[in-house]
């Protein structure tokens, strides 16, 4: 068997042009998941019950459940009920089906990434003392002072590498964003194999490109953490 380097090359570049919609999905839904993930890690830490009962069912669902379901239900069972519902029931004219697929893209990635930030922030913040809260407020700091003062910088270390994991698990996630008709890195690669059934080739190419992109995400985090951590080195005399 003999690979089409030529086609290779070719999907390598058409597939590029695909990488800038692959990124704007991962940096939207950190940029939501991020502090959505944190607020609920800290309300999990707290004395409402009640929220917390909330918080632990949603991580729970979003987390058991693969995320190919949970694509399947917003993409194609959910659209149609609300254009029943706008149609049928209120009388409206608007065709929820022009929404732009990115759109879903963004609610089903940060609706999961959310819950596993969750998880991350909520085990982060176990790492600081509690004591350490106790005398930010003692000495008039608020709450809100307090953790972006003292407790977040510390557990922001604790974070980063499975912030880390969870950004580069989500990287490689938005190659489903083709089923939600996406043109991502996938969807394109899927599509210049389709006319000419090279999809050995295809897959080989965006194997690649994945490869790169992952790497990239990880060496830039190792960086932060390497700057975030510096607090922790001693002081010279």
């Amino acid at each position: 068997m003999q690979l089409n380097t030529q086609f290779m090359w070719e999907t390598f570049l058409a597939v590029l042009k695909g990488v800038p919609v692959t990124l704007a999905i991962v940096a939207v839904t950190l940029l939501v998941s991020a502090p959505a993930g944190f607020l609920m890690a800290v309300k999990k830490a707290g004395e409402g019950r009640i929220g917390r009962r909330i918080i632990t069912v949603y991580v729970s669902l979003i987390r058991g459940t693969p995320v190919v379901l949970q694509i399947l239900f917003l993409y194609s069972l959910l659209p149609t009920a609300l254009n029943y519902l706008i149609k049928e029931v209120m009388g409206l004219s608007y065709n929820i089906f022009n929404v732009n697929p990115i759109f879903y893209a963004y609610v089903v990635f940060i609706l999961n990434t959310t819950a596993v930030l969750a998880e991350v922030f909520r085990s982060a913040l176990s790492t600081v003392s509690k004591g350490q809260m106790e005398a930010a407020l003692a000495i008039g700091m608020s709450k809100p002072q307090a953790y972006v003062r003292i407790i977040l910088p510390q557990a922001l270390v604790a974070a980063l590498p499975n912030i880390c994991n969870a950004t580069v698990n989500l990287l490689k996630s938005t190659s489903l964003a083709f089923m939600m008709t996406v043109r991502d890195i996938t969807a394109i690669a899927k599509i210049e194999a389709s006319f000419g059934y090279n999809y050995l080739e295809a897959y080989l190419v965006i194997f690649v490109v994945y490869i790169i992109l992952c790497s990239a995400v990880q060496g830039a985090f190792h960086l932060t953490e390497q700057g975030v951590a510096a607090y922790k080195k001693p002081v010279a005399p």
